[in-house]
């Protein structure tokens, strides 16, 4: 297995123009001796998001913003995706959701298909929320990693701690949504962190 390339400075880029997201990544970094500056603080353009996978989407935006600012950048890429439903929404979550953001219209499209497909009962209603990192350092090279965290659909949608589709989904082991739960409590068994605990274990060392 080659060894991964270290994070080495003070400051990352996170190449989002979404401030909760890069809050959500300074917490998570904590402890590392390392400053996020947001994208969208430089002005740098988002890029287009054209990959046919959430890596590959991850890789798009972190090559862009480590070109265009001279820095090493991170960003991420996640979704849900519904096994009877072949994986979808998966890398078209955000739009399912439509121009306008509308969460509530994505959810209710996906338990349409999955009532027009008889995925009736527990079991066949299994789903998982996936997160790609990517760490991109302006000569190229990338360090990608994958979490994941596998539950099931729920229906009708419970709780409001949470965004995106998380009012539908009930991790494995759970009796509640992630929608539903202390906000530290999903974060500690997210996608997310466990995409981040992988980048951390490969690229950083704590301070």
């Amino acid at each position: 297995m080659s060894e991964h390339r270290q994070f080495s400075g003070t400051q990352l880029i996170v190449a989002s123009h979404n401030q909760g997201k890069v809050r959500e990544i300074r917490d998570l970094l904590e402890g590392y001796g390392v400053e996020p500056v947001s994208a969208g603080e430089l002005g740098l353009p988002e890029p287009v998001e054209d990959g046919d996978t959430f890596i590959a989407n991850a890789e798009i935006k972190a090559l862009a913003a480590a070109k265009a600012s001279g820095m090493i950048a991170l960003s991420d890429d996640s979704g849900f995706a519904v096994d009877a439903l072949n994986g979808d929404p998966g890398i078209y979550s955000a739009r399912w959701a439509g121009p306008e953001k509308d969460f509530g219209l994505a959810m209710r499209a996906v338990e349409d298909k999955l009532e027009a497909c008889g995925a009736v009962d527990e079991v066949q209603r299994t789903a998982s929320f996936i997160c790609a990192l990517t760490l991109a350092w302006p000569d190229g090279h990338v360090e990608s990693f994958e979490g994941r965290v596998k539950g099931h659909v729920v229906w009708p949608p419970r709780g409001d701690k949470g965004f995106g589709y998380d009012p539908v989904f009930r991790p494995i082991g759970q009796d509640v949504t992630f929608a539903e739960m202390d906000p530290a409590e999903k974060h500690a068994i997210s996608h997310r962190a466990d995409a981040f605990r992988q980048l951390i274990d490969a690229c950083f060392k704590q301070s």
